[in-house]
């Protein structure tokens, strides 16, 4: 297993679990971009990005996320094809991990992520990358 990959699990381990406060791992101008999804939008520095994801998060309670796959793309991507069990916090309308598929691209250079890259839609994640589920 690569460095980068190792990384990658590393991270999405603590998120699997809620946790989120640690940024070691990340550049100080991370760029996180939402390709699709409630809120599309690019998000750039520590900072910033923090703020995006809160809001992106703050319509639901009770989320976790549930990895189904890590891909390693090339020497400075992978991909995590993932799922959102969650619940809407004004709603109480739940959303099985099973209908909410999507996928991340964590770009990595120097041991450090410099980008992510969040798609809602799976299929059009993959399709942009020219593969298959």
């Amino acid at each position: 297993m690569s460095e980068n990959l190792e990384l990658v699990r590393s991270i999405f381990a603590d998120w699997e679990r809620g946790d989120f406060t640690s940024v070691d791992w990340a550049n100080p101008q991370i760029e996180y971009v939402v390709m699709d999804g409630p809120s599309p939008g690019t998000f750039t520095g520590l900072t910033e990005t923090a703020r995006g994801v809160r809001e992106l998060l703050s319509p639901w309670e009770d989320l976790r996320d549930v990895i189904d796959e890590y891909r390693e793309l090339d020497d400075e991507r992978v991909l995590v094809l993932l799922r959102h069990d969650l619940r809407g916090k004004t709603s109480e309308v739940g959303l099985d991990a099973a209908w909410t598929r999507g996928a991340e691209i964590v770009h990595i250079r120097q041991g450090r992520v410099t980008r992510i890259v969040k798609y809602f839609d799976r299929d059009r994640a993959l399709a942009e990358l020219g593969l298959e589920g």
